[in-house]
């Protein structure tokens, strides 16, 4: 375990794994678990490891260890990223999941020692009414204090089960005031447009959805491919929202050019 203070006094607790000076990954969950709870990200940070690469592995802000006496909104979320990849003091890859492909996109042109930006499964262009509508209404209920509500708002359109067990979790529902950077990326990417957030991004952009996933992934993907000034759109395995950590390992180390 490793842990930084970013410029705004917040803590970021993370695992650090690989080699020091290496091309580091460094993972942007979305409103999803802890990094102790995600045995996934684990295991694909241990595997890139291996490979010759180096994993930042991060408990967002306000969740896990990582700590704040403030608010937790977008500017500290970026922040935060922006202090992890001063830390590796290498080339970094964001890799971002689900929402947290939202802040990886407006943190890419932020990260001046970008060597790629992956993103599994973005969830974009799929609100009704659009994002901007959608997080009006989390918004409004976290502003009434009605966190129940606003976590209820904040998953329409989710696989139902996803709620009941986020229930079960001693952190619901005041976990959905670490969503709030998600909510104000999601609505930013998607009110600026693609190419206009991707215009001074030079890295190349990996847009991957799993062999399984749900509707409308693979057409977010393919758009934000043709929206990168070098971007592709892939499949890799993985279903429900989640990759396979080997493979995905693989594809960072042949992005970051590593071998073991």
């Amino acid at each position: 375990m490793s842990a930084i203070t970013t410029s705004r006094g917040d803590r970021i607790v993370y695992d650090d794994l690989g080699a020091p000076g290496a091309v580091t990954a460094i993972f942007i969950a979305g409103a999803g678990p802890t990094r102790a709870e995600d045995p996934v990200t684990l295991a694909t940070g241990e595997a890139f490891a291996v490979r010759g690469g180096r994993a930042f592995i991060p408990d967002r802000i306000g969740r896990g260890e990582s700590t704040s006496e403030a608010p937790i909104d977008l500017p500290a979320q970026l922040d935060a990223i922006g202090a992890l990849a001063a830390e590796a003091d290498a080339p970094v890859i964001l890799i971002g999941h689900s929402s947290g492909c939202a802040i990886a996109l407006l943190a890419a042109a932020r990260t001046p020692n970008l060597a790629g930006l992956v993103l599994w499964e973005a969830p974009l262009g799929l609100f009704e009414g659009g994002a901007a509508s959608w997080w009006t209404n989390v918004r409004r209920a976290i502003e009434a204090d009605d966190l129940e509500e606003a976590v209820a708002h904040y998953m329409v359109g989710m696989p139902p089960e996803w709620l009941e067990e986020l229930k079960k979790s001693p952190a619901y529902p005041q976990v959905v005031l670490g969503w709030v950077p998600d909510g104000e990326a999601l609505m930013e990417v998607e009110e600026r447009g693609y190419r206009d957030v991707l215009s001074a991004v030079r890295a190349p952009l990996i847009a991957i959805v799993g062999t399984e996933t749900f509707p409308g992934m693979i057409a977010t993907a393919d758009e934000l491919a043709a929206a990168a000034p070098d971007g592709v759109s892939e499949q890799l395995a993985g279903a429900w929202h989640s990759w396979e950590p080997d493979a995905m390992a693989e594809r960072l180390a042949r992005l970051a050019g590593v071998t073991k």
